[in-house]
């Protein structure tokens, strides 16, 4: 029997965490038909990402480094993230007040 519970924390329990929330993430925008589902999966597309920075920028990988190159990379994905949510959500309200819908089919009228 694998004692899971004494077993150390390594960095591959960060990537399999990581590519959870990546897999769930494109998913979830495979299957939503919801502009805020959508929304959702990028989300944790993003956070997913952000947690193999994270790991990949650890002192697990290797003891001689600043330790701040993931968590860099991380702030400036968490930026992004919250920079693309304020111009979708505004883009999805917008949407919403035209056509009293947020479905993504209905959105075919905005081809350029």
């Amino acid at each position: 029997m694998i004692d899971f519970l004494g077993s150390p924390v390594t960095v591959s329990h960060y990537m399999i965490v990581g590519a959870v929330l990546f897999v769930c993430g494109v998913l979830c925008m495979a299957t939503k038909r919801n502009v805020l589902g959508i929304l959702m999966g990028i989300e944790l597309v993003l956070n997913g990402a952000n947690v193999n920075f994270i790991a990949f920028g650890s002192n697990l990988l290797r003891e001689r480094n600043l330790g701040l190159d993931g968590q860099l990379m991380a702030l400036f994905v968490i930026v992004l993230a919250a920079a693309e949510a304020a111009v979708a959500l505004a883009i999805a309200l917008n949407f919403y007040n035209n056509h009293t819908s947020i479905d993504v089919d209905t959105a075919d009228e905005l081809k350029g």
